[in-house]
């Protein structure tokens, strides 16, 4: 499909020393990279975690609780969800409260966030929704480029594997990977580390053939760690369109090579990528 025009759009490269062309296997973050399903969701946690911080007998004012909890849930963005509520249940004993089993912390932020984005995948469902509508703009077109030059892809998310098959399902990008995976609540069980390397083992990659996708901390360092090259898509959720500023700086800190707003310009990404 067409997509507005986007004056800005700029392939931002970061580091010009990566090597190119020899790619094998791809890995891409789900939420923020590919589908805008759960965008928002932000909202819905920070919020839920100052009122249970707010209940606590050593609590703060109301400002100092909201930038404490806006901190480590920016920190731990890309981790699985269950790293968030472990860290508010130790915000909690800080604080002179006795906290909850961080799965429960878990399941009643994914049950307030469901609230908020049910109708999304409804639409998408019923066909009220286009699928294009949901993801990050250029997605199917990126997708369908990369497998056409014979890339293995892989999906892995932070989201609890169900939430991420269904709404992958929904979006109808499942048939584009080979693996999705998402958090177990063993969450020891299940990393973007983990699945980096059972691609590295299945496919017998070196680090060059290795390419990632993501917007935020955790799978940037992941593929850099294994030598990789890293593609940071500091994407606008809103608005579709331009770079998110905070995301851009936190994937240049995270070691992108390079920064993209969108996929909308699939035939310059494939050409750099690729270069002849």
């Amino acid at each position: 499909m067409a997509y507005p025009p986007d004056p800005y759009w700029k392939i931002e490269v970061i580091h010009d020393d990566v090597k190119r062309g020899k790619f094998k296997s791809a890995i891409f973050d789900f939420d923020g990279t590919l589908s805008l399903i759960r965008e928002g969701w932000q909202g819905v946690m920070i919020p839920y975690f100052v009122e249970v911080l707010k209940e606590t007998p050593l609590a703060e004012d109301e400002e100092s609780i909201e930038k404490c909890v806006t901190d480590f849930v920016d920190l731990l963005t890309g981790k699985q969800t269950i790293y968030q509520a472990i860290q508010l249940a130790e915000e909690v004993k800080k604080r002179g409260g006795v906290p909850l089993d961080p799965l429960e912390y878990k399941r009643e932020y994914n049950r307030r966030l469901m609230e908020r984005i049910r109708h999304r995948i409804e639409g998408l469902k019923s066909g009220k929704i286009a699928p294009e509508d949901m993801v990050v703009p250029g997605t199917f077109e990126l997708l369908t480029a990369l497998k056409e030059r014979g890339l293995v892809l892989y999906l892995a998310s932070g989201t609890d594997e169900p939430y991420v098959l269904d709404e992958a399902r929904s979006l109808g990008i499942d048939v584009f990977f080979d693996g999705i995976y998402g958090a177990q609540d063993q969450y020891k069980l299940f990393s973007k580390a983990k699945v980096i390397q059972h691609m590295i083992e299945k496919h017998h990659l070196s680090g060059d053939e290795l390419l990632g996708f993501g917007d935020g901390f955790v799978e940037i360092e992941n593929v850099k760690s294994a030598g990789g090259l890293a593609v940071g898509v500091a994407s606008d959720e809103v608005r579709r369109a331009g770079i998110n500023q905070w995301k851009r700086n936190r994937l240049i800190n995270a070691g992108a090579d390079i920064i993209i707003p969108d996929y909308r310009k699939t035939q310059d990404i494939i050409d750099y990528l690729f270069p002849t």
